[in-house]
């Protein structure tokens, strides 16, 4: 059975307000990463510390631009349907 487009359309909304939740974590966590290495480590033009933060923003980062892809431009039903109405129309010229 096919799924209509309401349907359709709250899989994409959800897919779309979970991304948003998941941002805001990613910069408030990372936020207060990146405060506890400049407290601890960091400081006023010390920086005697390696900045161990990068490692978890680059691979959260990594995961993060994979939903937004799924949520903004990866619904593959909806590829799906304007190939076949592409090559639809192709075929009755």
């Amino acid at each position: 059975m096919e799924p209509t487009n309401d349907e359709k359309l709250w899989r994409i909304a959800k897919k779309r307000a979970s991304f948003k939740k998941n941002l805001y974590s990613y910069i408030v966590i990372n936020a207060f990463l990146w405060g506890i290495w400049w407290f601890t480590e960091g400081g006023l033009g010390h920086h005697r510390g390696y900045p161990w933060p990068v490692w978890v923003m680059l691979g959260w980062g990594l995961g993060l631009g994979f939903q937004y892809f799924d949520a903004y431009n990866g619904d593959r039903q909806h590829l799906a349907e304007e190939e076949y109405k592409r090559m639809k129309d192709e075929q009755e010229k």
